[in-house]
């Protein structure tokens, strides 16, 4: 699809809402988005380089780029977007209660989220990875039977354990408890998320993130479910799959140094 297509294709619709054809009580969530003018979007504030405050209280990371970016492809405008933070916890039921039109925030794509809402095509492929200070680690191979620190409840913990049986989990609340057991020596490695491991590499130039990761985790943009998001579901399916064939998506994901 050409740029701007997505673009054309919502003018058409505004125009139908505006002159009459379609009323309120009709129109769909893409029509709504569209006379309202702002695309309101739940992100992070926390995690970088996805999404996070820079110095001067910006939001700023890939997934900030991309809710700008469709606020330009479907209305025509970079800064037409509401940036809304919010926790891990509070991402779906925005969505689910019409707080925010879409997530963008972290999100991945599986089968127990795709009971709740839909998803577009994935925009960037995360995993569980290891970050270290001890430079005698290079790789995957050399984890054996070391402590290594996880977060609590988190899908690190049944990946690490398939594939490094032989080490001992030390849970924590927090990134910065683990930055403490790893500071204190106390542990050699913590396991998480890629894209929060390359941010924490990005603040902490001591730490390396090892070159490779256990699982698969696709990150994807968040909408509700039903017939009447059909028109949406179609926007971001050709807007995302444009981004992919046009390398968009790529220079993003190397501009915040995000391993591919």
């Amino acid at each position: 699809m050409a740029r701007g297509g997505v673009f054309g294709y919502g003018l058409a619709i505004a125009a139908s809402f505006f002159f009459g054809s379609t009323s309120l009580t009709q129109a769909t969530p893409l029509e709504t988005i569209q006379a309202r003018g702002i695309l309101r979007v739940a992100v992070k504030e926390n995690v970088r380089p996805l999404g996070f405050r820079d110095e001067a209280g910006n939001l700023q990371g890939l997934e900030i780029d991309i809710a700008h970016q469709l606020a330009a492809e479907l209305l025509g405008d970079r800064q037409a977007v509401e940036l809304i933070p919010l926790t891990n916890q509070e991402r779906l039921d925005a969505v689910l209660t019409g707080e925010v039109d879409l997530v963008i925030a972290q999100l991945g794509l599986n089968a127990s989220r795709q009971r709740l809402v839909n998803f577009s095509p994935y925009y960037y492929l995360d995993g569980i990875g290891f970050v270290t200070r001890d430079r005698e680690i290079q790789s995957l191979n050399q984890i054996s039977d070391q402590r290594v620190v996880v977060l609590e409840g988190s899908e690190a913990i049944a990946a690490v354990r398939a594939y490094f049986p032989g080490v001992t989990l030390v849970g924590v609340n927090s990134y910065q408890e683990a930055l403490n057991y790893l500071e204190n020596n106390e542990t050699a490695l913590f396991a998480g998320d890629h894209s929060v491991l390359t941010g924490w590499v990005q603040e902490y130039s001591e730490y390396q993130l090892l070159p490779a990761w256990l699982t698969g985790n696709p990150l994807a943009i968040a909408f509700p479910k039903g017939r009447q998001h059909q028109s949406l579901s179609q926007a971001l399916q050709e807007t995302v799959t444009d981004w992919q064939n046009s390398n968009w998506l790529t220079e993003r994901i190397n501009h915040w140094g995000l391993p591919q």
